[in-house]
C-alpha cells in the first residue's frame, strides 16, 4: 500500500483564557506537535499561530485563514493540531472544518 507523503502545517492558538486555563503557551504546543512530526516522519511545510485570539464566534483568525489557503493550493495535506484548538467552537467553523476534511486529513494531539 502507497501512502502519501505527509506535508504538514503546525496550527497553535491560544488565547489568554486558555493560557491561564489550561497552560498549552505557543511554545509548548509547537514543540510537542514538532516532535510528534519528527516522529511519524512527516515534513513540516509551516507553521500557523493564532496568538491572542479568542475562539469566540466573529473573531478573525488570519493563520487559520492562511492555512485555508495553503490547503487549497496543496501546499498542505495534513493539519498537526491539539484538539482543543480546532474543536473548541465547532459550529463557529463547521464550512471551514467541512472544507479542511475535503483536502487534508487532520491529526489531532
Amino acid at each position: 500500500m502507497n501512502e502519501e507523503k505527509k506535508i504538514c502545517g503546525i496550527y497553535t492558538r491560544v488565547s489568554t483564557e486558555d493560557q491561564a486555563r489550561e497552560g498549552f503557551s505557543l511554545p509548548e504546543q509547537k514543540e510537542k506537535l514538532e516532535a510528534m512530526c519528527k516522529y511519524k516522519g512527516n515534513k513540516i511545510y509551516d507553521y500557523y499561530e493564532d496568538a491572542g485570539i479568542s475562539a469566540k464566534t466573529g473573531n478573525y483568525r488570519p493563520e487559520f485563514d492562511r492555512m485555508l489557503e495553503d490547503i487549497k493550493k496543496k501546499k498542505i495535506n495534513t493539519i498537526v493540531t491539539l484538539k482543543s484548538v480546532v474543536i473548541k467552537n465547532l459550529t463557529m467553523y463547521f464550512n471551514k472544518l467541512t472544507f479542511i476534511y475535503l483536502y487534508v486529513s487532520i491529526h489531532l494531539n
